[in-house]
Parts: C-alpha cells; structure tokens; sequence
C-alpha cells in the first residue's frame, strides 16, 4: 500500500519526473527528493519570467529566492499572497500551491526580517491494497514554514540567512498497521537553512540610471526526511546563482535581462560511488536503497557535485537554466517573457514562459502562463496568480483619511 500511495503523489507532483525513472535502467539518472512541491516558484512574477528570482530586483516574494534583495526594499513592509492551480493540463482539478510572504525592514543598520508559508495540497487519493482492499480517501499534503533575517553588510551588498521548518504527510494519518502489509506509514519532517548573499549597483549610462546585481542562494540545507523510519530522502537541498541587469531606454521605460543557473545539491541514486562501480558495466551505478538512504545529508551535498557516473558532463546536465526578460513602463506595468531548461536526462522539463503584471504605490497583481515545449509536458498552460500588498503605503493611506 505504501508503494502504491508514493506513486500516485510522485505522479501528482512531477509527471515528467516519473516518466524519466521508467527509463532509469536505460539512459534517464534524474534526482528524486522528498517535498519535490518547494521546487515550484510560487510566485508569477519569477514564474513569467523562466521561473527565475535569485539575482533579479528586490521585490515582496525575496523571501522564496533570495531573502537577502529585502535589504533593498523601498518600503517598510509588506505581504503578498500566491496561488498556482497545479497539473490543469492532466484534468486533475484538486491539486494546488499556496504561498504567502512578507517581511519587515527595521533599517539599514538593524536589517529586517521576512517569513513565508507554503502549503501544497495533493488532492484526494484512494487508497487501495494489494487485493483491491478498499482503505478509503485520503488528501496528502505537504507545507512549509520559515523565518529569515537579513542586512546590509555594504552599500550594494546585503546577506540573509533562514531556517525552515519542513512537514509531508503522504497518507494524511491514515495508517493501516496491522493489515498484512508494510504499511507503517506516517507524516514526515525536518529543519533546514538557506545562506543569501546579493549584491545590486546602480549605473549611471546617458539614459539615467541602470542596475547590475547578482545573486546567490544555498537553500534548503538540512537533514533527511523519512516515512516509515526505514527509507530516508533527501530534501531539494539547491544551489542557485543569477545576474541581472535593469537597463532604461528613457524615463518612463525600461528592459530587465536576467539569467539563472540551479543545481540541485542531491546526490545521484546511479553514483559512481557505488560499491562495485564499473563505468564500463552501467548494470554497477545502481546504489542500493540501503546505502542511500545512510547517507549523511551533509555527504551527499558535497557528492552531488562530484557522483555522476558519466562524469563532468553529466554533472554539468544537472544544472537547470532560466533565462528572463522583464519590460517595465513607469514602474507600473509590466510584460515578461522566459525560457526555461533542463536536460532531457534529467526530467525534460522544457518550457517559455509569459507573464503580465500591474503595480500601484500600495496593491500589486502579477500572473504567469507556463507553455510546455517537451512532449506531453504536464506543466503546460500552468498558470500563477500573486497579490502583493505594500504595508507603509496602507499605512500612509490610512493615515491621510484621518
């Protein structure tokens, strides 16, 4: 029963993941993980623009990528709230992302703090046995929580660090213990950390002022998670770094370029540390469930870089790029564009991206349109919806009607 629950939720969250590990013994090496639904960019803005944010401009959803950009944040404060309809393509109509985020600057010398709440429901799922058993519906889910601090460490640099709090419930407790199975299942947690670091310089060009920045984020350092106290899985533990470049045509308009590379600091389950490897005999990269699920959360993100069995170039096949443009008029409207890619043998997720927004001094609204370019892609004609509120202007508002 519980290998038949895992499938059915692995299905739900990354199709085209599970279609590469139907080819595993072939030619497909894809990184699997626990709590796969932090990997979704929750929010439109990044998502129109090739699911990107680590180095772009500071905006109200800096905590997801990179909580460092708060430090330059105009305001005092704010919130936003995202949503993303999750697998519409595939007629499933109950899965759904949740993100809200906000943060607090106390000043250029005291920093700030941001918080975000994720929360992913899988849907209804009907839990069978071996013999058709009927065990009755469950709704999986997953959700996360954390806390950052974050500061100016120079004029252009700032720092941020995180800690989240990270829970997966793949059979919403229903445990079926004593049935005739191994169905010791249960709800799975862990802490982690992120480190940011973010630098952002303005330019002075005949038409005004631009900006340069770059980003860099190591998120989700921490342990392991496991269901049943047997198995245990990696987190997405991921390493992202990005430039971006804000150039001005006049006063009124402007263009965004921004680039993105992430690599998944998860160790690969066909290893070339496996015992008994022969790069010759591909029968060999297989590690057992057993040694990989000893391995140390800290050994496997230092591996992760260095266990392809086929070497440097298919460690560099592990890094997913994103490429974005952003036009802004008058810092109010925005059209976007972005591509994102990943290798063929590591998931194929492939798709452009679109994206609109409209922002005021106090309310923003954002949305994103995801177009699939991998066959049967099921993250086709996903759409993303964020409403961003700015919490001194409320404030200001408020105050003025007095």
């Amino acid at each position: 029963m519980k290998k038949i629950l895992l499938s059915v939720v692995a299905a739900a969250l990354f199709a085209t993941n599970l279609w590469a590990e139907d080819k595993l013994d072939q030619t497909m090496n894809p990184l699997i993980t626990s709590m796969p639904s932090l990997s979704i960019a929750p929010d439109a803005r990044s998502a129109g623009m090739g699911d990107l944010g680590v180095a772009t401009d500071a905006d109200l959803n800096s905590q997801y990528w990179n909580p460092a950009k708060f430090a330059f944040m105009q305001s005092a404060g704010g919130i936003t709230a995202n949503y993303t309809p999750w697998l519409r393509k595939l007629g499933v109509t109950d899965i759904d992302l949740a993100h809200l985020e906000g943060y607090y600057n106390f000043g250029d010398r005291a920093g700030g703090i941001g918080a975000s709440f994720t929360y992913f429901s899988m849907g209804d799922v009907q839990l069978t046995g071996a013999n058709n058993e009927d065990y009755g519906t469950c709704r999986p889910n997953e959700w996360a929580l954390d806390l950052s601090y974050y500061r100016k460490l120079h004029e252009y640099v700032s720092m941020a660090v995180a800690l989240r709090f990270m829970y997966s419930d793949l059979n919403n407790g229903m445990n079926m213990s004593g049935t005739g199975y191994d169905n010791n299942m249960h709800a799975a947690w862990t802490m982690a950390a992120d480190i940011a670091l973010y630098y952002h310089q303005p330019i002075q060009i005949p038409m005004g002022t631009s900006y340069f920045s770059l980003g860099l984020n190591l998120s989700n350092l921490g342990g392991k998670m496991t269901y049943d106290e047997v198995t245990r899985n990696f987190i997405p533990a991921t390493l992202r770094i990005g430039a971006n470049y804000e150039l001005p045509f006049d006063k009124y308009n402007s263009l965004t370029f921004s680039l993105q590379a992430d690599k998944m600091m998860v160790p690969s389950r066909k290893s070339k540390f496996t015992e008994g490897f022969d790069p010759e005999k591909e029968s060999t990269w297989q590690m057992s469930q057993d040694a990989y699920s000893d391995l140390s959360s800290v050994k496997g993100i230092f591996q992760s870089f260095a266990d392809a069995p086929r070497g440097a170039k298919e460690e560099f096949q592990e890094v997913r790029w994103g490429a974005g443009l952003e036009y802004s008029y008058n810092k109010q409207f925005f059209a976007r564009f972005g591509y994102s890619y990943e290798n063929f043998y590591k998931g194929n997720r492939n798709y452009l991206t679109v994206g609109a927004g409209f922002h005021l001094s106090i309310f923003s609204l954002d949305v994103a349109y995801c177009i699939g370019l991998a066959a049967s892609n099921p993250l086709d004609q996903t759409m993303r919806f964020t409403v961003g509120f700015d919490l001194a202007g409320i404030k200001d508002l408020v105050n003025n009607r007095r």
